[in-house]
């Protein structure tokens, strides 16, 4: 499989990845843990079909110390007992709001509650901040067909 435009290529994308890097940047720093932030991109890309992001972040987060077991089972968190309550309800809300239109009034009152009851204000800032982030690259990279499997880690940061 080849991609539709060769993105690491273009001069116009540099600059407009530059700035969703430091958008992601901003967001590492804002207190979530490594973690949590891993589970999220990857259960995003996995909603979203989107195979490079969904490579890269599952070395990050084996690199970072993540289990086999827990990375394997994060596209069924609900039936797993491997999640803590925090990160189970960062999981729900990040398939809530990548899957924002299937529901017609957004992200439900009480996901938004049991994510409230787990992060404070700044952290909710950057899980939301996150999830839409992660929802912006696998866009990208799914509209332009960009192959997976060749990540390395450490690759873009």
């Amino acid at each position: 499989m080849n991609a539709r435009l060769n993105v690491l290529g273009s001069p116009t994308t540099a600059t407009i990845l530059k700035h969703l890097t430091a958008a992601g940047r901003a967001v590492s720093a804002a207190g979530l843990s490594t973690t949590t932030q891993e589970l999220v991109k990857i259960r995003a890309s996995q909603i979203n079909g989107c195979g490079f992001c969904t490579d890269m972040h599952t070395k990050e987060a084996e690199a970072a110390g993540e289990t086999s077991l827990r990375l394997n089972l994060i596209a069924v968190w609900r039936e797993a007992t491997v999640f803590t309550d925090a990160e189970r309800a960062a999981l729900e809300l990040t398939e809530q709001g990548t899957r924002i239109a299937d529901a017609a009034g957004g992200v439900p009152d009480e996901v938004w509650a049991r994510a409230a009851e787990h992060y404070d204000e700044d952290q909710l800032v950057a899980l939301v901040s996150l999830i839409a982030l992660i929802n912006a690259f696998n866009r990208l990279n799914v509209i332009v067909q960009q192959p997976a499997g060749d990540y390395k880690v450490g690759q873009f940061g």
